[in-house]
C-alpha cells in the first residue's frame, strides 16, 4: 500500500499495490487520483519518476516539482542538487515542507501493514480506509486544538506595566568569543 500525505500529516489517499512499490505505481495513482497534479511532490526517488511521469504525460505534470525529502537524499549520491528538497530552503514555498510526512505517516501504517497481509484486498483496503479515516481526524482535531491555543493566547491582554523600557549600557570590555570544539 502506498499512501499519500501533505506536510501536516493528514493522509491524501492510498493506492494497492500488489508487489514492490514502483514508478508506475506511484505516476498510476497521481494521474489517476488527480484532477491536477500537485506543485510540488516529495519521493524517495523522486530523481526517477520525474522523468517517467513527464515522458508519459507531460502536459498534466508541467507545473510539478519532484523534489527528493531529506531523509533519503544522503543515498543519492549521482543525483543533481536540484532534486534535493534541501537545495529549496531558502525559498519561501519550501521552506516550512516537513519532509519527512511520508515517513512519519507510513510508521503509523506500519502498525496495521501485518493485519493487512491476511485479508483479502476488499477487507483491506475497508480496513485501510478505516484506520486512515482515524488517522486523519485526530490529526485534525489536534491541530484544531493547537491551533485554538494560539488563537487564545494571541487574545489575550498583555499587561506592559510592569516592563522595563531602558536601554543598558554597552558594555566597555570587548566581547567574549567562544569557541566550539
Amino acid at each position: 500500500m502506498m499512501a499519500a500525505w501533505c506536510p501536516h500529516l493528514v493522509c491524501l489517499g492510498f493506492h494497492c499495490i500488489p508487489k514492490g512499490e514502483g514508478r508506475n505505481d506511484v505516476f498510476s495513482a497521481l494521474f489517476s487520483h488527480w484532477e491536477r497534479a500537485p506543485e510540488i511532490i516529495v519521493y524517495d526517488f523522486a530523481c526517477a519518476l520525474a522523468p517517467y511521469c513527464m515522458s508519459r504525460e507531460p502536459e498534466f505534470f508541467k507545473n510539478t516539482r519532484f523534489l527528493i525529502d531529506n531523509f533519503h537524499a544522503g543515498g543519492h549520491t549521482r543525483c543533481s542538487e536540484a532534486c534535493f528538497l534541501k537545495s529549496y530552503r531558502r525559498t519561501d514555498t519550501l521552506a516550512h515542507i516537513n519532509s519527512s510526512a511520508a515517513e512519519c505517516g507510513n510508521s503509523g501504517l506500519s502498525k496495521i501493514r501485518r493485519s493487512l497481509h491476511y485479508m483479502s484486498q476488499r477487507h483491506a483496503v475497508i480496513y485501510a480506509l478505516v484506520h486512515l479515516a482515524t488517522w486523519n481526524r485526530s490529526r485534525r482535531l489536534k491541530d484544531e486544538k493547537l491551533n485554538a491555543s494560539a488563537a487564545a493566547a494571541a487574545e489575550s491582554p498583555v499587561s506592559l506595566d510592569n516592563v522595563d523600557f531602558t536601554i543598558p549600557e554597552r558594555p566597555t570590555e570587548s566581547p567574549v568569543s567562544l569557541d566550539v570544539e
